[in-house]
């Protein structure tokens, strides 16, 4: 069977614990070693596109909110401009079905109206003359039929166009308006959805931090998801150190912790903030036979983000514990 390839960061923390081990063959029996982790921030934008503009460096301090990069917005542009004008054709559509017919439409009914109500004014009068010639025995009483058919289609017709005035102002029916309604609705989403690709195509720091690395350059196709900047905010670093059980179950969060190590000065305090509830068969940074088969309990860290640019990860730290201050007070 091949041997598991050893992770680099690990590979190099345990080398440099190595290192350490070789000064200090018996540490103190409050002081553990560790070494300097941290939990980075990678940008990335969650639609895929070219690489137009990159406003970071690696090695640049970066203030949160401060521009990280930009991706082409063509498409992203062109497609918020139509759902744009969906909405705008939407929004007409249901403002039309809600006043009803135009002025001048209104106006040719009213005149279509007057014309039948003057036919019925014509037709009435012909009856009452042919009522008056058919008692005075001038014509026949049979002719009186037609002209009271005659009464009768214009006041039908009087009525249809007073009915079409009605419904003329009443606008559109409660389904087509409440259709329209929904209508307008979806257009609004379409558009915020489309303002979100573009916005999603230019990305700023959500934090402060150091510029780790930078992944892509200008003109690149950068994939969705991919990250393009890595950033180290300084309240991420972390040291991280194994102790055995019985150290393990003393430690409380919050505890006091004093980290050391090679060119960061005076001791960096720092709070335990993780303490591990399975215990591991062996740290990644001990290799003799004497530690090997002890249960150990992987430990973390934190500084204060003012101390912490003075740590840098997979850089080995000895860790100094304090009494507990409050069993179980987080800092």
């Amino acid at each position: 069977m091949k041997p598991r390839p050893v992770p680099r960061r690990a590979a190099v923390a345990a080398m440099a614990a190595a290192a350490l081990l070789a000064g200090c063959d018996h540490p103190p029996a409050d002081v553990y070693l560790g070494y300097a982790e941290a939990d980075y921030v990678r940008l990335a934008a969650p639609i895929a596109g070219t690489l137009t503009r990159l406003h970071l460096e690696r090695g640049d301090r970066a203030a949160a909110g401060a521009p990280a990069f930009g991706l082409e917005q063509d498409s992203e542009r062109a497609e918020r401009e139509e759902a744009a004008s969906r909405l705008r054709r939407a929004e007409a559509q249901w403002a039309d079905l809600q006043q009803g017919l135009r002025p001048d439409e209104l106006a040719a009914i009213r005149a279509q109206r007057a014309q039948a109500q003057a036919a019925l004014t014509l037709s009435r009068a012909d009856l009452v003359r042919g009522e008056r010639l058919v008692a005075q025995n001038f014509v026949s009483p049979a002719g009186l039929d037609q002209l009271r058919a005659g009464v009768g289609r214009d006041v039908a017709r009087v009525g249809e166009l007073d009915a079409q005035l009605r419904v003329a102002r009443l606008g559109g029916r409660e389904q087509e308006i409440a259709a329209a309604a929904q209508e307008v609705e979806a257009a609004r989403a379409a558009l915020a959805q489309a303002e979100w690709k573009l916005t999603q195509k230019t990305q700023v720091t959500p934090v402060a931090g150091d510029v780790v690395d930078v992944l892509y350059r200008e003109g690149e196709w950068v994939a969705a998801g991919s990250p393009v900047v890595t950033l180290l905010p300084p309240e991420r670093v972390k040291a991280r150190f194994f102790v055995p059980p019985a150290v393990a179950g003393r430690l409380a969060l919050g505890q006091p912790v004093q980290l050391i190590c090679d060119g960061c000065g005076a001791p960096i305090p720092g709070r335990v903030s993780f303490i591990a509830r399975e215990a591991e068969y062996t740290s990644p940074l001990i290799f003799s036979r004497e530690i090997r088969a002890r249960l150990v309990f992987m430990i973390e860290a934190r500084p204060a983000p003012a101390d912490a640019r003075r740590l840098h990860p997979g850089l080995p730290v000895e860790a100094r514990l304090a009494p507990a201050t409050a069993p179980g007070a987080a800092s």
